[in-house]
Order: C-alpha cells, then sequence, then structure tokens
C-alpha cells in the first residue's frame, strides 16, 4: 500500500486539480454533486497523504538521506530541460498532511457558513484548485515547477479574496494581493534565472549539493550568490506578508473566513516559509543572506503585533497575527533552523485555523457585524465556539501545554542559541542575534496581549449590539473547531524531547545530523512569564476593568493613532502612486505619443505628403511633363558644377565639341 500511495504521489493534486474541472465544466449549475466531489476528491489525497506519512515515519531517517523522486524530461535542449514529477521527504510529507486535513475540515466547514451563498459551486471549485496549487508546489522536485504552482496559489488567492466581486472593497483587495505578490514574484523569477544560469540546474537535490560548494561550480564571488539570494527571497516575503510587502494580507480579510483559514493557514501565506525552507541550504551558505531573513522574519513580527494591539475587527486582529506569526518562522529558518520553523508552521496551521474558523462563526452569529466593540457576552451564547477560541489563544499565546507552547519557545531558544548572550554562539553575528531575540521576546508578551484583549472583549462582559441574539453555530461549523482544538492541544507534543529521539519532530524535520536539545528551563519560564503577564493587562484592562484603556489612549495618542492606523504604511504607498508612479507613467505615455507614436506617424505622414505633391505632377499635359523633365537637367547640371563632380556623360559632351 505504502509503495502503490508513493509512486501515485502525483495523484495528491491532481484529485482536487481533477474536482475544479469537473465543477467548471460539468456541475457549476448542480451544488451538491459539486460540493460533494470537492469534499470528496480532498478526502481522498488526505487518505493517500495518510498513507505515505505513516509509511515514510515508519522508513525513520532513510527518506532524509534518500527521498523518494520521480520525475520525466517534458523539454530538452542544450544545457537546459524542463523535468516534471514529485519529490517526496519528510517535509513534503508534513506539509500534504497538514494541507489535506486542514483544506478537508475548511470544506466541511464551508458547508454551514456558505450555505444559501448563490455561488457556493463556484467557491468549491476555487477552493479545489487553490489546493491543488500548494498541493503540487510541496511536492515539486525543483524551482522551476515550484513557481508555476507558486503563481497558480496567487491566482487562487486572487479569486477567492475576490469571491464576492460585486463588493467594490473584494475587487480592490483582489487587486492589491495580486499586485502585491506580483512585485515579490519578479525577485523570485529573477533569482531563479540568475540560479539556472550560475549552476546549471534547478533540481532541490542537486543545488543543495551544489550551493555550499558554490566555488567550484561557479565564478561567483560570496558577496554576488548574497545578492542573488536576497533577490530570490523578495519572493517568500511578499508571500509571506512579510514587510514591506505585508500590505495585501489584511485587506484578505474581504473574502469569505474559510478562505481567510485557509490562507492564513494552511496555504498561500506558508508557501513562502515553505520555499525559503526548501533552498535553505543557500542562506545557510551564506551568512550575510540568513542574517537578513532573521532581521525581516523578527521586525515583522514585532511590528505586526504593535499594529494588532488596536484593531478593532476580529479578522484583521487575527491577520496581524498571522504576519506576525509568520515573522516568527522567517526569524527561525535565519537561525538556520528548518526544524524549529516546519515545527511552528504545523502547528500555527492548527490553531490559526481554528482562531479564523472560531471567528466565522462568530460573524455567522452576530450578521457580518466586523467590530469586536458591537460583540460582549458571547459565552454564554456560544460555548463551543468560546471553549475552542480560547484554546487557540492559549495556543497562540505559548503556554502549556498547548502546541505553540513548545513550536515558539523552539523559535526562541534557537535565536537565543545563536546570539550573544548563549556564550556559544558560532555564527559570525552574535550581536545581532542577540537584539533579534529580544524582538522575539517583547512579540511573545504583545502577543499574549492583543489576542486575550480580543478574547475578553468578545465572550465576557454583556452583549452590546442589541439588534442581534447571537446563536451557536450549526454541528457542521462546530465539529472542525473541536477537531482542530484537539489536535492545537496535542500537535505541540511531537517536538517533546521526551517522546524519544525516534518520535520527536526534529528528528523527522531536520537538516543535518539529528542534535537532541536540552530544554533551557531559563527560556521556557521566561516566554511563559511574557505571556501571563500579556494576558494578565488583558484581563485587567478588557475583562476585569481594573485599569481604563482609554485613559491610557489619552495619554499616548499619537502612538495610539499611529498603531491604528498601521503606521500610514498604506497612504505612504498611495502617496508614492499618485505623486510620483502616476507622474511617471503621464510621462511615458507623453513620450509614447509625441516621441513613438511621432516618429511613427511622421513617417507616414511624410509619404502622404510625397503623395500629395506627385498627384499634382501628375496633370496628364505633355508641355508639363517636357519642363519637368527640362528642369530636371537644369538642376541635375547645376548641381555637378557645383560639387565638382564630373560624370562621364559631361566628358563626352565636352571631347564632341
Amino acid at each position: 500500500m505504502f509503495d502503490f500511495a508513493l509512486n501515485n504521489a502525483w495523484l495528491i493534486p491532481l484529485f482536487p486539480a481533477l474536482a475544479f474541472g469537473i465543477i467548471t465544466l460539468f456541475t457549476k449549475k448542480m451544488t451538491k454533486l459539486s460540493v460533494s466531489i470537492s469534499i470528496g476528491t480532498i478526502l481522498l489525497s488526505f487518505v493517500l497523504s495518510v498513507i505515505i506519512g505513516i509509511g515514510v515515519i515508519g522508513q525513520g531517517d532513510t527518506f532524509l538521506e534518500h527521498p523518494y523522486k520521480a520525475v520525466v524530461t517534458w523539454f530538452s535542449m542544450p544545457g537546459f530541460s524542463i523535468e516534471v514529477g514529485t519529490l517526496i521527504d519528510n517535509v513534503s510529507v508534513m506539509m500534504l498532511l497538514v494541507v489535506t486535513f486542514i483544506t478537508s475540515l475548511v470544506q466541511i466547514y464551508s458547508l454551514g457558513y456558505m450555505h444559501g451563498d448563490p455561488g457556493l459551486a463556484r467557491f468549491y471549485a476555487y477552493v479545489s484548485l487553490f489546493a491543488a496549487s500548494m498541493l503540487g508546489l510541496v511536492i515539486a522536485p525543483n524551482l522551476l515547477i515550484m513557481f508555476v504552482f507558486w503563481e497558480l496559489v496567487g491566482l487562487c488567492s486572487y479569486l477567492l479574496i475576490g469571491f464576492w466581486f460585486g463588493k467594490i472593497s473584494a475587487s480592490a483587495a483582489a487587486k492589491k494581493a495580486f499586485i502585491t505578490c506580483r512585485a515579490g514574484d519578479f525577485g523570485l523569477l529573477l533569482g531563479i534565472i540568475l540560479l539556472q544560469i550560475n549552476f546549471g540546474t534547478l533540481d532541490l537535490q542537486q543545488l543543495s549539493v551544489m550551493i555550499p560548494n558554490f566555488t567550484q561550480y561557479t565564478g561567483l564571488t560570496a558577496a554576488g550568490l548574497t545578492a542573488i539570494a536576497i533577490i530570490l527571497f523578495l519572493g517568500p516575503m511578499a508571500k509571506s506578508g512579510q514587510f514591506p510587502f505585508h500590505v495585501w494580507l489584511p485587506d484578505a480579510m474581504e473574502g469569505p473566513t474559510p478562505v481567510s483559514a485557509l490562507i492564513h493557514a494552511a496555504t498561500m501565506v506558508v508557501a513562502g516559509v515553505y520555499l525559503v525552507g526548501r533552498i535553505l541550504t543557500l542562506f545557510i551558505t551564506l551568512p550575510s543572506a540568513l542574517l537578513f531573513v532573521a532581521i525581516i522574519g523578527a521586525f515583522t513580527a514585532l511590528f505586526a503585533a504593535t499594529i494588532a494591539i488596536t484593531q478593532t475587527e476580529m479578522k484583521k486582529i487575527l491577520a496581524y497575527s498571522t504576519i506576525s506569526q509568520l515573522g516568527y518562522m522567517m526569524l527561525a529558518l535565519g537561525a538556520a533552523s528548518l526544524t524549529a520553523s516546519m515545527f511552528h508552521l504545523m502547528t500555527h496551521a492548527f490553531f490559526k485555523a481554528l482562531l479564523f474558523l472560531g471567528a466565522g462563526c462568530v460573524l455567522h452569529a452576530m450578521h457580518n457585524e466586523a467590530s469586536i466593540w458591537k460583540y460582549g457576552g458571547l459565552k454564554k451564547y456560544m460555548p463551543v465556539t468560546y471553549w475552542t477560541f480560547l484554546i487557540g489563544c492559549l495556543a497562540i499565546a505559548g503556554i502549556f501545554p498547548f502546541a505553540g507552547f513548545f513550536s515558539k519557545d523552539l523559535i526562541l531558544e534557537v535565536t537565543f542559541a545563536a546570539s550573544s548572550l548563549s556564550g556559544h554562539a558560532q555564527g559570525p553575528f552574535p550581536v545581532a542575534y542577540t537584539v533579534l531575540f529580544l524582538m522575539a521576546a517583547l512579540t511573545a508578551f504583545l502577543t499574549a496581549f492583543y489576542m486575550f484583549r480580543m478574547f475578553f472583549i468578545c465572550f465576557h462582559g454583556e452583549l452590546r449590539s442589541k439588534e442581534v441574539q447571537p446563536q451557536e453555530a450549526p454541528k457542521v461549523m462546530t465539529v472542525p473547531l473541536i477537531i482542530l482544538g484537539i489536535f492545537s492541544i496535542i500537535s505541540g507534543w511531537v517536538g517533546w524531547p521526551g517522546l524519544g529521539e525516534g518520535q520527536a519532530f526534529g528528528y523527522f524535520v531536520r537538516l543535518g545530523e539529528f542534535q537532541v536539545m536540552e530544554a533551557n528551563w531559563l527560556l521556557i519560564i521566561l516566554s511563559t512569564l511574557l505571556a501571563l503577564l500579556g494576558i494578565g493587562l488583558a484581563a485587567l484592562f478588557y475583562w476585569k476593568k481594573t485599569f481604563s484603556a482609554q485613559a491610557v489612549i489619552e495619554r499616548v495618542p499619537f502612538l495610539y493613532k499611529l498603531s491604528y492606523n498601521k503606521y500610514y504604511i498604506d497612504e505612504f504607498y498611495l502617496w508614492i502612486i499618485h505623486h510620483i508612479i502616476d507622474k511617471c507613467g503621464w510621462l511615458l505615455w507623453k513620450f509614447d505619443i509625441y516621441v513613438v507614436d511621432g516618429i511613427v506617424n511622421g513617417f507616414g505622414k511624410m509619404a502622404q505628403w510625397g503623395g500629395t505633391v506627385m498627384r499634382k505632377v501628375q496633370t496628364g499635359q505633355l508641355q508639363h511633363y517636357a519642363l519637368i523633365f527640362f528642369m530636371g537637367i537644369v538642376l541635375m547640371f547645376l548641381l555637378l558644377s557645383f560639387t565638382g563632380v564630373h560624370s562621364p556623360a559631361i566628358g563626352l559632351m565636352g571631347g564632341a565639341k
């Protein structure tokens, strides 16, 4: 069974792709059948992924050293070829399980959330294509095929964010996401081209061998390869919402909430983290590029957290929390830890999907009222949503024994190990990593604060809106919450060293030799205290009302406005577009009209003028033609006389005399 599943791993993305094709071409008017096809195919992909996962885990570290690769050459020419196929190793197996599991639950949840929507069949078609694109990206054997699926993921996000295209805000958000990500994708494509030119291959396995010894295979210097790495990193920065490309992600909340859960938990935004993890050898070989990844990650994590503490819409708070958590994952990669990054990617997928689907239940009950200040007291109306949402908040805050405690703590540990605080840092930038560690620790405090600020405002106190009577969501929506709640607790334990070497996540997903990390109790206590402090402050301000949040805001109105308005970065980008890009466009338009078109049209006008002149000469009268002939001879003689050029005809005429 395992061999069959492994040899047919290409079916995993094919199943949902077929669902998209069937729904789009044949069953889009048969909603129930379309939904059944979509859910059935993703469940088939999940089952196949589970079979492969069980087999790979049973093989120990065999697939780390000898991944399964099956490719065929699609196109070949001297010096370049395109191979398509599958690459199955421990990292891709983990991603297959996460993507198919989360997508299956989201599709089931959507039966309740999207019930009655006239575009339901279209929704499931798009979600199926989204899943197929992400799964294709996960098992791609080379960067070129990854880029193809990478672009398909971007297309699907555009379709789903703008699903309710009748809303102007949804259409604008879809375009914003698409254009922002294209800016980063230009860098990714350029980086891929430069790697192909210099290494002669885009195969992931070959690159992992060649890059550490790049001086033997290329004429590149370390600075040159660092530049390529940073250019390539622009793509993951945009896709994973890293500063300064983060602006599209909060606006993506205009799409249906299940879409938000998919984008933020298991598909689009984690694609950037996954790609960097796939080529992490490139960055580890180049300490400066590795530090750049770490700086972007740490800054984005802290930056997004400082925005989330003042937002007033549930989904936007969760959006900024996603940006922050993705920053954590990038920081882990920048600390050269594939294990810590992928571990947090996995646990984050569970509790972030839980939080978004929980938010969907709240929005469903509150008739899509966005402001958390209209909520309150939802605990007594929605007990299942309340308890599962609490699990999600505790997990993302990093409270023991929830999943986020283990993965977030591991990120802090690897960053601490690279800093000068550890006393045994081996990298060239220990002081820089010390600053990044402190930023990550502060982010942990802010994360706990803003998540429980939202939690207490929404679920405790009294209901502030008198226009609705909230009710618990139907079971088709709450059962996925319960399942995700369970995984938001137990998934972190697979990374606990106490489970033994063979079972630890770090043994299964790693780069290089397995190293048992002893728990750093000082860091564990520190991160837990920071999280508890954040929760405690949120409780004092927004639950018990011991302190007045409004009084604090009035004391620092400038800082509050700065955070609430997202540091005015969107406005800054708009200013650049209106005052610089638009003017450049106007100048280019004028250049095109008067120079480019002027030259082309000028030749046409000259020909037209010449035709007009020649038309007047053609009178049909013999005396006019004789006059023109005589004038031509006179002009020719005058020209030859003044230029001093003598033709043979003139010489003969002179000799006749």
